[in-house]
């Protein structure tokens, strides 16, 4: 396993977004400010392959001409987290699921509180769509890049709850 992590930085309309990888893929993107590696980690700065196709990609995406995301990932976590973290992407571009919805379809239908904790550790938002998951009764929950954030994303998509869509402005 390579355990070397490059990083890069993207201007996208959300801000300053750090991207981070390894030689099995993308481990990381973060909403700014970028926070710090993992304790005992030394990230370099510069560019692979797998940095440059998730530039485009997410280059697309923000374009509105890409709605899924064709990487190499290579995120950090616990199984379950990780069974999370692969169950957003089965979200489909512009809808939302609540939480409970992300707990039964993990067979987990008890565990809802347990699938908001993994999903709020996702270390690689947009790609794996947890932005796409909203509370029961429509409202935005705790996001990582902030409610505005999560609003924009999913305003892009067509998928902003009506009930949220005067609290984020455009």
């Amino acid at each position: 396993m390579n355990t070397s992590t490059i990083f890069t930085r993207m201007d996208s309309p959300i801000g300053v977004l750090t991207l981070a990888a390894d030689g099995e893929g993308l481990r990381r993107i973060d909403f700014p400010p970028p926070r710090p590696p993992p304790a005992g980690e030394a990230w370099i700065e510069g560019d692979s392959e797998v940095l440059r196709e998730t530039r485009r990609q997410l280059e697309e995406y923000f374009a509105g001409s890409r709605r899924d995301f064709d990487l190499p990932l290579s995120p950090r976590g616990t199984g379950f987290q990780r069974r999370v973290w692969t169950t957003l992407a089965a979200i489909p571009y512009g809808t939302t699921w609540s939480y409970r919805d992300l707990a039964q379809r993990l067979g987990k239908p008890s565990a809802t509180r347990a699938v908001g904790a993994a999903n709020g550790r996702n270390p690689l938002p947009i790609v794996l769509p947890c932005h796409r998951v909203i509370g029961a009764d429509g409202s935005l929950t705790g996001f990582g890049g902030g409610l505005p954030t999560k609003a924009f994303l999913l305003r892009l998509e067509g998928s902003l709850p009506a009930a949220s869509e005067g609290l984020f402005p455009a």
